[in-house]
């Protein structure tokens, strides 16, 4: 049973992880030839205040948009 683990900064749209999580769905049944019903996706949310490129936060590097 393939399960993938995604990370992504929090606040995005439930139609964005909806479709992401069926992508990628789909490329595990084509790749690894296994049923849509073995395949899982876990999609964790991270405050960007909590997530670090380089030794920075990312709100530092990506701020909100005012």
């Amino acid at each position: 049973m393939p399960t993938i683990h995604v990370e992504i900064w929090k606040g995005r749209p439930q139609a964005s992880k909806k479709a992401l999580a069926a992508a990628l769905t789909q490329t595990v049944i084509e790749q690894v030839g296994c049923p849509a019903g073995a395949v899982s996706v876990i999609i964790q949310e991270v405050d960007k205040q909590d997530w670090y490129i380089g030794g920075k936060a990312c709100q530092e590097m990506y701020p909100e948009p005012s």
